[in-house]
């Protein structure tokens, strides 16, 4: 698919974005593993959640979809999953993969784990290695590091203490619901701090979970339990159209029903700290925090990123990227070599892409030195087959002087299908077509 976006000035409404990406995966998997019926509103039909709810209908887990983004998850218990009579495919979803190799470790059934082309080079040792010293038995390609897995369950996983070398919300989930089929107590230390929608997740289905600070533990033995879940929008998405009313003239919109976690508000704050026109209403409930955002027109700075922030907006940095782009001064992104290994290398397309375009960016080991205020016009670029870089480069080419062409843009549906359609409601030019031969060859 190409995406032809053209200047575009005045963005205004009210909207809502997709169910939140992290929660949808989360909600699906405990329901599983769970005693009694979970039902979830807001679930995110993208590729990735659709992906995982593909794999427990494999395992023998019964969903039913009662309407958009309504599911009712029958958990299977302790040993309720059935030995799958295919391959498990996740798709280009890591956290599919990564959360389900948690899951299995502790079933007494074999499964094979694969995904997609970008899936099967993304790292799965830091995994494996921990599940291991648990009694796991998982065995992969590239000496036990990548997809396609093999997994031997276990009924008898031991609980263990793991010092996380990389905060990794997905590595510490896997592991806590690992800990959940342990006998004993299994506890996760990280060095910062990174989503915990997991621990938020087992506490309101009634998992006792001990948090101190950094650390994590559960113990063996307590099943979640089946009630309702409802899913707020995912802050992630709502990235984008912030950005992009933040930097287009005579704009202003606002998110209804976005998910604020501290563990995912980085972008918030940084927003905040660059000069964003930006205001946050709470509003009630229980579960996940979430607000309405309003968002305008803004004189942005520049800012510096790095630190403990960086696992709270890791996803949302290739759209901070765009903001820099239109801020006056000098920004600095450090501390987000993560962004290397995820569905491509984010660090260069980003800085390819949007050098493409104009930008003065530099290429760091850990992220970009981002020169803002300067000249862009359009031109040809490619979405790398990567949702965020898609969207990103959507959102930049809004504030160009003339139209942008995105090519390998359809793995927007990977997490949010209705990206387009949402932005031309609030007012945007864009346009989408089928790629032919010649548009496949260019850039």
């Amino acid at each position: 698919m190409i995406l032809e976006v053209k200047p575009s000035r005045g963005l205004k409404g009210r909207v809502r974005v997709p169910g939140d990406k992290s929660i949808s995966h989360r909600a699906a998997l405990l329901g599983a593993m769970g005693q009694g019926v979970t039902r979830i509103e807001g679930f995110l039909e993208s590729e990735d959640c659709l992906a995982t709810l593909h794999c427990l209908s494999l395992l023998g887990t019964p969903i039913k979809r009662l309407g958009p983004g309504s599911y009712e998850i029958h958990g299977q218990g302790w040993d309720g999953f059935q030995e799958p009579n295919d391959v498990l495919n996740c798709g280009n979803s890591g956290t599919t993969m990564r959360l389900l190799m948690g899951v299995l470790a502790g079933q007494p059934i074999f499964s094979v784990l694969t995904g997609d082309a970008s899936l099967r080079t993304r790292p799965m040792g830091r995994v494996i290695e921990p599940l291991r010293s648990m009694g796991a038995k998982i065995f992969g390609r590239a000496g036990d590091t990548r997809a396609p897995l093999v997994i031997l369950g276990s009924g008898n996983l031991e609980g263990k203490t793991h010092l996380l070398p990389v905060a990794s919300a997905q590595v510490k989930s896997a592991l806590l619901l690992a800990g959940l089929r342990a006998k004993g107590i299994t506890v996760v230390t990280e060095p910062g701090p990174s989503r915990n929608h997991t621990e938020v997740m087992l506490q309101q289905m009634g998992v006792p979970v001990r948090v101190d600070g950094l650390t994590i533990a559960v113990e063996g033995g307590t099943l979640p339990r089946g009630g309702q879940v409802i899913v707020p929008g995912d802050i992630s998405s709502a990235a984008y159209l912030m950005v992009a009313a933040a930097v287009l003239p005579d704009s202003d919109i606002t998110i209804e029903n976005v998910g604020i976690n501290s563990t995912r508000a980085g972008i918030i704050k940084v927003l905040q700290s660059m000069g964003a026109d930006l205001q946050i209403e709470p509003l009630p409930g229980g579960g996940e925090p979430k607000a309405n955002i309003r968002i305008r027109t803004s004189h942005l700075r520049a800012t510096e990123i790095g630190g403990s922030i960086v696992p709270t907006l890791i996803d949302e940095l290739p759209v901070l990227a765009v903001a820099a782009a239109f801020a006056q001064g000098t920004t600095l992104v450090r501390d987000a070599a993560e962004l290397r290994v995820k569905e491509c290398d984010r660090i260069a397309a980003v800085t390819q892409e949007l050098g493409r375009l104009g930008v003065d960016i530099e290429e760091r080991a850990d992220g970009w030195v981002i020169q803002g205020g300067g000249s862009l016009t359009g031109g040809r670029v490619s979405g790398r087959g990567d949702h965020r870089i898609v969207m990103a480069l959507t959102v930049l080419g809004l504030g160009m002087k003339s139209p942008v062409e995105i090519k390998d843009a359809e793995a927007i549906s990977i997490s949010f299908p209705e990206f387009v359609t949402t932005l031309k409601e609030l007012g945007a030019e864009i346009e989408e077509r089928a790629a032919n031969p010649q548009d496949r060859q260019a850039i």
